[in-house]
Parts: structure tokens; C-alpha cells; sequence
């Protein structure tokens, strides 16, 4: 399952990294405290009211590392760090705006390091925009898991999982992937839930000094703001939560959601292509998915040359290039290019599209937390290893979307052979007594479907509803002046955007 917001990963080709802590620590934060901030909770005092040090890091950054526990069942015991990059208000901060943009495993640091990519002019002048690397992310105290080598390697192994030995061969290489990242984090891994990224969110809450929580959330950031919100009503501010999970579904049906969004999502990208004078595919709509599933076929077959003889472009390649276009329109002519170019005999563009939806960089290195986004995702979810049901829901999942279907099942597999186990339970959230909350959904987001959006508003006691008609994952900041107007209200001058809000 893929949550991370698509600007986000769009961002991360310019993103320079975290830089340097320079000049002196111990400097105060940047905004002014708004207030109490609500009485820590018993045996948390120490890590409320720590003093933690700032450094600039940048023009008009500022950086931090902030200490919890690593299990919030024995806060005297082991402690981990946060990694928090402010984006200082241009004029006078009203007050500290989180953001988290998604994944499970999105780094909010590197997000704020792009600051104008996301936020509206308003947004960047009244807030201290507040980045942070959830438990086990980027800068923060992080899984492990592969090195690029084995990653490599790793990510080349295919498997008939219709065959007794290709199933048990599966089940043998995510185990062995599980064991790395117990290996190589330790007891973190079994620590980097949400519900305890949740509590984490409160201490840098009361760290900043703000009495209230203002947030916005992308995609997976939702389920954490949703779950912030269950957990702390007292304290929540102004939350949009944008591009939303529907909190009560379980794994196999947040896999069967998003396959047919992805379906969904492919389609309209087809609709526009074959209006247009460059499209490589040519008929319907229909035929365009056919010929769609041809090319996965001959390539499964007959990879075509890249310009690396080592790294020729695949059937997996073309789907990893076809699903990470269709999280922005933006995207779109790159991936009509690139199928265009490997009809003509040419897979570098495929190729290029699947290594960035991968976070593979030029030299072959990947990510060093790239095990986050699993660690999370299955501490969030019980799951068990059954071939039976696997294979079935995958047949499931077919009749939904014969391109994306099968490709995009069996995640529960991997969940099931981590060695971490889940006591996670899916429910629906009300979080009654907070002030009101804003979920918007886009009608044709292929990660996270318009109808979780309106499912978490509904569940939500105080939730408020904004439809976006479009496409590409999240709405706030793509295009849409009629989403960012009513977020930027809302967020700055506490305007409640009319309920089922059309834009």
C-alpha cells in the first residue's frame, strides 16, 4: 500500500537533505508559546517540559531533536529522538502549523525543507511551519533494515505464486527481509505504530509551546491526525486532513480500495492521452488498458534496453512507472513520453520513472530508512499468513482491476512474516468534543479513494466535508484555488468551510 503524498515524492528530486545544526544552541523556539500547554500525562512530565536545542540549519530554518520514550508503557526506560526542521514565519507567527505528508514513512523534514512546493504565501507568513520525522523516519531514530546492495538484489526477485515452491520461496525472502530489520533496528521496530507516533506528536506539541494543536496532514497524516485527534480532543486546534484513510477498513480492504482507485485513476490519465496528438495507445479507453496489459506481458517476456545492459526496463518497471505518474497530473506527459520511447525500442524513460517511484538514486543507493513505510504500515493492522485467503483475495482483486490487481496484493504477506506482531484494532473514529475538523477528498485519487474521505468525515463527531473533483493524490496545493482558499481560511482565521463543500 502506498500512502505518501505524490508532491512529496515529487519534491524529493530537489530535496538537498537535512543540513547542518550551525550556529549556537539552546535558543529559544521561534513562535511564541499560545498558552497553557495542558498538563502532561502521568510518568510524560520530564519529556513535556524538556528544553530541547535549537540551531539554525538554514536560512530560515531552525532544528531540534526531541526526546520520547521508546515504548510509552515504560517512559523511564530507553528513549529515542525526533528530527524537527522549522520553517520560520516570514512576518510574526500566530502560531506552529505540523504537517506530516504522508507514506507511512513521509519525512516531514525534508518536506518543510520545501517549503514553497507546499504552502500557500498566507500559509508561510502567519505560521512557523513545523516538520518532523515520525519514530523510525529519515533523521529520527530509524529502521533498518537492507543496504542498497541487498535492496537491489531484493527488489529483482520475481516469484509463481500459483506453484507450491514460488509460494514458499515468497514467504522464505520477506521473512528473511523481516529478520534484517529486527537485526539491524532492534527494539524500535516493534515501537513505530501510530498510535505511538500519535502521542510523539503531543510532546512536540507541548515542546513548541502551543497550547492547541494547528495540522495538516496528506494521505497517510491523516490516520495519524484522525488517531491524534481520538486521543487528544483537548487539545486540537484547526486540523485539515487531507487525502484521507478511512480508519475502521481493514488491510484487505484498504488493498481493494486502493486497486480500484488506481483503476480509476489510470483511466482518467488514458481519457486525456488519447485526446491528445502524442498518445501511444490508440481505440477506447478500454483498448487502452488492453493494450496496456499487452506491453506488461511482452516485457514480463522481452525486457527493452535502458542504456544500462544490467538494467534493462521491465514489466515491473513499467507499472512502477505508471502508478507514481498517476499520483499528479503533472506527471502525466512523462509518462506518455516514456511509454511512447519504449514502444520505439527505447526503456530509459520507464526505466528513470520506476527508479524514482523506488527512491533508487543514480548511484544505485536507496533510502537508508527505506523498511519505514513497512515497519509502520504493519504495526498498524492484524494480519495472518493464509495462502489460501491470499490467493483468494488476490483472484478478488483481479475482477476489480485486471492491470493493477494482482500486483498490488499479497501486502498481507509481508506484514505476516514480520517478527514484530500487530495487537492494532480497526475502528471507526469520532474523537467527540474537538473542535470541527476538515477531511477533503479528490474524486479520482488513485491512493486514497474519495469514499474514505467521506467515510472519516461521516465518522468524525465534528468532521467537515470538502470534495475536490479532480485528480492526483491530495488537493490541497494542486491547482484547486477553491481547496486552498477554504484550507487557508480555515487554518488562519478559523473559517469552518460549508459541509460537502464542492470544489
Amino acid at each position: 500500500m502506498v500512502f505518501r503524498s505524490a508532491r512529496a515524492r515529487s519534491a524529493a528530486i530537489a530535496a538537498a537533505g537535512l543540513a547542518l545544526l550551525t550556529a549556537c544552541a539552546g535558543a529559544a523556539p521561534m513562535v511564541q508559546p499560545t498558552g497553557s500547554t495542558v498538563t502532561a500525562p502521568e510518568g510524560l512530565e520530564e519529556y513535556y517540559a524538556q528544553e530541547v536545542s535549537w540551531a539554525e540549519c538554514g536560512e530560515n530554518f531552525d532544528c531540534a531533536d526531541v526526546s520520547v520514550p521508546l515504548s510509552y508503557d515504560d517512559p523511564g526506560g530507553e528513549t529515542i529522538t525526533l528530527a524537527v526542521k522549522v520553517h520560520r514565519a516570514v512576518d510574526q507567527a500566530q502560531a506552529a502549523l505540523f504537517v506530516n505528508p504522508g507514506g507511512p514513512g513521509g519525512s516531514g523534514v525534508e518536506m518543510v525543507e520545501n517549503v514553497s512546493s507546499y504552502f500557500g504565501g498566507d500559509l508561510l507568513r502567519s505560521f512557523d511551519i513545523v516538520g518532523f520525522d515520525p519514530r523510525g523516519v529519515g533523521e529520527s531514530t530509524a529502521v533498518r533494515c537492507y543496504d542498497s546492495a541487498e535492496l537491489e538484489e531484493y527488489f529483482s526477485l520475481r516469484f509463481d505464486l500459483e506453484t507450491d515452491e514460488g509460494w514458499d520461496d515468497y514467504v522464505a525472502a520477506l521473512t528473511d527481509y523481516g529478520e534484517a530489520c529486527e537485526e539491524n533496528t532492534g527494539e524500535l521496530l516493534g515501537h513505530v505504530d501510530t498510535i505511538s507516533a500519535a502521542r510523539d506528536l503531543d510532546v512536540l506539541r507541548a515542546v513548541l509551546g502551543q497550547s492547541t494543536l494547528t495540522y495538516l496532514g496528506f494521505s497517510y497524516g491523516t490516520f495519524l491526525g484522525a488517531h491524534y485527534a481520538e486521543m487528544f480532543p483537548e487539545t486540537v486546534g484547526r486540523l485539515v486532513l487531507d487525502g484521507a484513510v478511512d480508519p475502521s477498513l481493514s488491510y484487505e480492504e484498504i488493498t481493494a480500495g486502493q486497486i480500484e482507485g488506481f483503476e480509476v485513476a489510470y483511466r482518467s490519465y488514458l481519457q486525456d492521452c488519447l485526446a491528445g496528438a502524442e498518445c501511444p495507445f490508440s481505440g477506447d479507453v478500454d483498448a487502452a488498458v488492453q493494450q496496456t496489459i499487452d506491453l506488461l506481458d511482452q516485457l514480463e517476456d522481452t525486457p527493452v534496453e535502458s542504456g544500462d545492459p544490467d538494467r534493462p526496463a521491465t514489466d515491473s518497471d513499467l507499472l512502477n512507472a505508471i502508478t507514481v505518474a498517476l499520483y499528479s497530473p503533472a506527471s502525466w506527459p512523462s509518462l506518455t513520453s516514456a511509454v511512447g520511447a519504449l514502444n520505439e525500442g527505447d526503456g530509459s524513460q520507464v526505466r528513470f520513472l520506476s527508479d524514482f517511484a523506488m527512491e533508487r538514486e543514480d548511484d544505485g543507493s536507496y533510502p537508508e530508512d527505506q523498511g519505514a513505510f513497512r515497519a509502520i504500515d504493519c504495526l498498524d493492522y492484524q494480519v495472518e499468513l493464509n495462502r489460501e485467503e491470499s490467493l483468494a483475495n488476490a483472484e478478488a482483486n483481479t475482477e476489480i482491476s485486471e492491470l493493477f490487481g494482482e500486483p498490488l496484493s499479497y501486502g498481507e504477506v509481508a506484514c505476516a512474516t514480520m517478527p514484530v506482531t500487530s495487537d492494532a484494532q480497526r475502528d471507526e473514529i469520532h474523537a467527540p468534543g474537538t473542535p470541527p475538523i476538515v477531511v477533503i477528498g479528490t474524486t479520482r485519487d488513485p491512493a486514497t479513494p474519495y469514499e474514505w474521505a467521506e467515510s472519516l468525515a461521516e465518522q468524525l463527531d465534528s468532521g467537515v466535508f470538502i470534495g475536490h473533483d479532480g485528480d492526483g493524490h491530495t488537493a490541497y496545493g494542486a491547482g484547486s484555488a477553491c481547496v486552498d482558499e477554504a484550507v487557508e481560511a480555515f487554518l488562519l482565521d478559523g473559517v469552518v468551510p460549508e459541509d460537502g463543500l464542492a470544489c
